[in-house]
């Protein structure tokens, strides 16, 4: 069974605290437990939607699901609505809230920062998960459609949807520009700037990483540019409902949810591993990964290493989508302490190598959420080059069960996503379909590069990828 952190337990008595997140902490001796119930319990941006639109939303799905929904009860529609949108029930919550929203006792739903960082693997809540199912342009969009109906006024989030792509694959996100765009109408001190012109920005999707290795790096993001610190999380609330004030206020918050995301353990593979066969593929892992990535166990050690592009050859478009303007704007900023905090990479070359603990746990795999498997990752000959999401469960190994609670779609014999390889799209499917399939030929999502494997046999492939279960 999977390693718990310790706060899977505060999980229950966060989701159903008080909405006025409980008494003040000493910021000096910052408290996970506080962390995640801010996440669950404060709202950093102004709400996205109310529960009258939420509930409503199933009257803009395509058919026959529209009418499945219309015979179905209201609780059996949200947890189709959930399915559909990937949000994840709060555990022992009464209300049976998301927690990827602040769901206040007016109903307002607010976006938190799980909505990216917290999914579900093989059907199972495990903390610090990314949220592979995710589908954030398919929800705002329909909810839209739905307050429209509803003759409700639209929110910040929705009139910037209308600007700009939000994702455009399940899974993914148009994280980086979203950045971007909210950090440039800011100055130094994080004072609302609005005569500016509007940024240049590059859209693209990119994959959550998993939060339980963030306290093994001292730097963020795939391309390690920025020092990791309590105020770098913060940029995502720069909207314009948010003045410096507001920063400087809740800057004690975010040492909590730090220390949250910091307190968060991988979860340990649930099936058996042959331990004879992992013991091969820790030695060709060794050979062929390690000096990159890290080694694992007794004396570990993770290099946090940046590999050039010209050598990793992975998609390069995140790489180039910041400009040594923008991270050095961001390396001078109250973000990052005015430069205090470390310094930032104008031009990193690259991207990182990340930790492997938990891999089996965070597919889809490389930044963009282009390669569904580890055996894929192993075998850059065999990728995909467009897959969807299955309906199915995927097999598990001969005469072995997948145990409880990891019983939902996941492909136990390749690790990964359960997904289903197609030639082509097919006519007539509806936006929120059509997001379900991932394209590696488009923009910004190709699954070429990280070659590193050609170099093992198949015999070896097959040891390390066993090896990976381990970690």
């Amino acid at each position: 069974m999977p390693r718990r952190s310790p706060l899977h337990a505060v999980l229950a008595l966060a989701a159903v605290a008080g909405s006025t997140a409980g008494p003040p902490i000493d910021a000096a001796q910052p408290d996970p437990a506080r962390g995640l119930e801010l996440l669950l319990e404060r709202a950093y941006v102004e709400p996205a939607f109310d529960q009258e639109a939420f509930d409503a939303v199933w009257q803009m799905w395509e058919e026959p699901l529209r009418t499945l929904a219309e015979q179905s009860s209201p609780d059996e529609r949200r947890r189709m609505a959930y399915r559909r949108y990937g949000l994840i029930e709060r555990p022992g919550d009464p209300a049976k809230r998301p927690l990827q929203f602040v769901v206040d006792a007016r109903g307002n739903w607010t976006i938190n920062c799980l909505a990216c960082h917290q999914g579900s693997v093989a059907g199972a809540y495990v903390p610090g998960a990314p949220n592979a199912q995710f589908a954030m342009e398919t929800l705002v969009g329909e909810v839209r459609a739905a307050k429209l109906r509803l003759g409700k006024a639209l929110s910040g989030l929705d009139r910037g949807a209308l600007l700009m792509p939000l994702g455009g694959s399940v899974g993914t996100t148009n994280a980086v520009a979203f950045g971007v765009a909210v950090m440039h109408f800011r100055d130094r001190d994080m004072n609302r700037v609005d005569d500016r012109p509007p940024p240049a920005l590059v859209h693209h999707d990119h994959d959550a990483p998993p939060w339980w290795n963030t306290r093994l790096k001292q730097r963020m993001y795939c391309d390690d540019f920025a020092p990791r610190g309590h105020r770098a999380l913060m940029q995502f609330i720069a909207g314009r409902e948010n003045d410096a004030e507001k920063f400087r206020a809740w800057e004690d918050d975010f040492r909590h949810i730090e220390a949250y995301i910091e307190s968060l353990q991988p979860p340990a593979y649930p099936l058996p591993i042959d331990a004879a066969l992992a013991e091969r593929g820790r030695a060709a892992f060794g050979r062929a990964c390690a000096e990159c990535h890290g080694t694992y166990g007794e004396g570990a050690e993770y290099p946090e290493r940046v590999v050039p592009w010209e050598e990793i050859g992975t998609d390069p478009v995140r790489l180039r989508s910041l400009t040594a303007t923008h991270r050095r704007d961001w390396g001078e900023n109250w973000i990052n302490a005015y430069g205090a905090a470390g310094d930032v990479l104008a031009d990193p070359g690259g991207y990182l190598a990340p930790p492997l603990n938990g891999v089996w746990a965070s597919a889809p795999y490389f930044h963009n959420g282009s390669v569904p498997t580890l055996w894929h990752v192993l075998r850059p000959a065999s990728r995909p080059v467009m897959w969807r999401h299955a309906d199915a469960h995927a097999a598990t190994p001969q005469g072995v069960a997948a145990p409880a609670p990891f019983d939902g779609n996941f492909d136990w014999l390749r690790v990964g996503l359960a997904v289903e390889t197609v030639e082509a799209t097919p006519p007539r499917l509806s936006a929120a379909e059509r997001r379900r399939y991932f394209d590696a030929r488009r923009f910004s999502k190709s699954a070429a590069g990280h070659d590193y494997p050609n170099v093992l046999s198949e015999d070896e492939k097959a040891a390390v990828l066993e090896y990976l279960k381990t970690l």
